[in-house]
């Protein structure tokens, strides 16, 4: 069995003109289905530091790592590999957004309310619904 790590971020990011937040979400190219921005580690790297380089690298947003939030999933996305992706809950106020050419074909910040539904894969709802549910018990004034 084949084993892979990747990290990333749910990103999250209080608008100042209305108040409401968002969440930072990447279409991929090859399949189209949404989901946030994530990739592999590289030697020498820290989790955090993946995630925070693996945002920039498909994003150009820069971010702030909660440090009281850490998800795990696991699937395998090809016969006889098994993949664990470590998600962080993050924080920004950068807005604009850049795609990383070729391998992302559009990068949004979806409103919180609907982003669970534009979520393609079940473990992305999982690891949404828990960084929902941290950022209430912060006192986050986050509606879903």
């Amino acid at each position: 069995m084949q084993y892979e790590k990747s990290c990333g971020a749910l990103v999250l990011r209080k608008d100042k003109t209305d108040g409401k937040y968002y969440v930072l979400m990447i279409r991929h190219r090859m399949g189209g289905h949404r989901s946030f921005p994530k990739g592999h580690m590289e030697r020498g790297e820290t989790e955090r530091m993946t995630a925070v380089r693996e945002v920039y690298e498909e994003t150009a947003v820069q971010i702030r790592i909660r440090p009281d939030f850490r998800e795990t999933v696991h699937y395998h996305p090809l016969p006889g590999v098994s993949k664990e992706v470590v998600y962080f809950l993050s924080e920004t106020e950068n807005a604009a957004v850049k795609a990383r050419e070729g391998e992302i074909a559009q990068v949004e910040w979806v409103p919180v309310e609907s982003a669970e539904a534009s979520l393609s894969h079940e473990n992305d709802k999982m690891v949404f619904r828990a960084a929902i549910k941290k950022m209430k018990s912060l006192g986050a004034p986050v509606n879903i």
